[in-house]
């Protein structure tokens, strides 16, 4: 399972190492969450540099794709170079997006008649872009997801887990990362938001 977690300048930290962190807890041979980025380091909004892993082109082939937010998202979301490389396909990925990574979805035609989660700031301009925005952390409808808000990042993960690996093996990554004392509670609340779109 090759896994392009899509991180743009300006992304947002908790998005991008939040997600990749979780889902790189799977230790199936073959399973991988990589950072791809169109340049070779993407900073994000607080300055944070890191190195991608792999070309924007990845996402193209990867199984399953995560697009990340940040403060340049409306900005990429209008460039024609990226959304071109960005050819995603539902039919045989599984693609999500993370807040404001609803708008770059939205531009590539694949939340039509697809309602969708996002952050309260993307709101106005998803729905600019003729998305219905849900007052959720998150939905799905067959292999397309969003997430709303910064900690919603471990429901994408989950999805994508139990979606390529399992419910089992998505609830025992949530177990593991979740805070003690709370781990049940944790897992059952996730479940909870992903549950009804497995």
């Amino acid at each position: 399972m090759r896994i392009a977690v899509l991180t743009f300048d300006g992304f947002n930290e908790l998005d991008s190492f939040i997600a990749s962190a979780i889902l790189n807890r799977v230790t199936r041979p073959g399973w991988k969450a990589e950072i791809v980025s169109p340049c070779e380091f993407a900073t994000s909004g607080n300055g944070v540099r890191v190195a991608r892993q792999q070309p924007l082109a990845f996402a193209r082939d990867a199984d399953a794709v995560i697009v990340g937010s940040g403060r340049r998202t409306r900005e990429i979301a209008t460039d024609p170079a990226i959304l071109g490389e960005l050819r995603l396909d539902p039919a045989r990925q599984l693609v999500t997006a993370q807040c404001s990574g609803a708008l770059i979805l939205a531009k590539l035609g694949l939340l039509e008649r697809v309602p969708a989660c996002t952050d309260t700031m993307t709101r106005p301009a998803v729905e600019a872009a003729g998305v219905t925005v849900l007052d959720r952390p998150f939905h799905a409808v067959g292999n397309v997801a969003t997430a709303g808000g910064c900690l919603a990042s471990h429901y994408l993960a989950g999805w994508l887990i139990a979606r390529a690996a399992g419910r089992a093996e998505a609830e025992r990554v949530l177990h593991y990362v979740a805070p003690v004392g709370e781990k049940d509670a944790y897992v059952a609340r996730a479940f909870a938001a992903i549950g009804p779109y497995l």
